[in-house]
């Protein structure tokens, strides 16, 4: 994902954003909405990677409090030749994964300990290339500025809404159809705009993350039992702030509220087709796992305490 894309992406959702506002108050409506979103794109630029891991309450470990994590992120980074992310995890029992940042100077990975806990330590690796494949492509930060500014509109459609009955004095020309339109259709463009880019973002990231690690065949597992957690396991954040879901691995919503219409994730069994034939196409050699104990929390006969518990 390139700096003109990431732009253009900004500039669709700023529109959007500014639609919302004429819509709202007309006029006076549209020219505030632009003041807040100029403000929101350089806000968002510096510290919306902040946001995002404190909307999940991610807590930033390092190599003396998750030894094991952290080097095996810090190995896959070295054979992706990328900076060392910072490393987080998330309390939280749903396996799933996210990578945030401006650019790979200034990129984090975060694994939830769900996946930690419930994945082998060759599925963890496939899933953190994976992340490193996003902060590699440059899709981190056209995903974490995407999340906030499509949270913003729902926000603002929502608030527009509520405030629909006193239109007549603020100089929106649509009145109440006018705000009962916004309120559906605003999230439903904020995510369709989202799914402009997720879906061949996710599988390119799936196969530069299978290079990463050298082995398809990780991450495919990974996806599987990501994906049948997930359907189990409500991640009551990610239901909380619903614009966030297209940053994660797998769709973590559930799907019961209207917030699905945020699942902008590929089929998880296509993507697992597509690196099932990836495997194939490089063969038999298998890539040595990064290093660390057998025994530790990924996949030994016997699970030790950890930093993730």
């Amino acid at each position: 994902m390139n700096y003109f894309r990431t732009a253009l992406l900004l500039a669709g959702m700023t529109a959007l954003f500014m639609g919302v506002g004429f819509l709202i108050g007309g006029k006076g409506g549209l020219m505030i909405a632009f003041v807040v979103a100029l403000a929101m794109n350089a806000w968002s630029y510096w510290n919306s990677d902040k946001a995002v891991l404190r909307m999940h309450n991610a807590q930033e470990v390092d190599a003396r409090s998750a030894p094991e994590f952290y080097g095996m992120v810090q190995e896959l980074a070295a054979r992706a030749q990328l900076p060392m992310p910072r490393v987080f995890i998330i309390d939280e029992p749903q396996p799933n994964a996210f990578a945030t940042g401006r650019n790979p100077e200034n990129a984090a990975v975060a694994a939830t300990t769900g996946l930690l806990h419930s994945l082998s330590r060759e599925e963890v690796a496939g899933v953190m290339a994976h992340e490193l494949a996003h902060v590699k492509n440059h899709d981190t930060l056209i995903m974490t500025i995407t999340a906030t500014i499509a949270g913003a509109i729902s926000m603002l459609a929502n608030f527009g809404f509520l405030f629909s009955g006193n239109r007549e004095n603020n100089g929106s020309p649509f009145g109440v159809i006018g705000s009962i339109a916004m309120m559906i259709l605003a999230p439903i463009a904020a995510m369709i705009v989202q799914m402009a880019i997720s879906r061949t973002r996710e599988y390119q990231a799936d196969k530069l993350g299978a290079e990463i690690c050298g082995r398809p065949d990780w991450l495919a597992s990974a996806l599987g039992k990501i994906a049948g957690g997930a359907a189990r396991i409500e991640n009551d954040a990610a239901e909380r702030n619903p614009a966030t879901a297209h940053m994660f691995i797998i769709n973590p919503l559930s799907g019961h509220r209207m917030d699905n219409l945020f699942s902008t994730h590929p089929a998880t069994e296509n993507r697992i087709a597509a690196l099932m034939e990836l495997a194939r196409g490089m063969g038999a050699r298998p890539a040595a796992a990064p290093s660390g104990p057998a025994s530790g929390p990924w996949g030994g006969s016997q699970r030790r305490s950890g930093p993730w518990g």
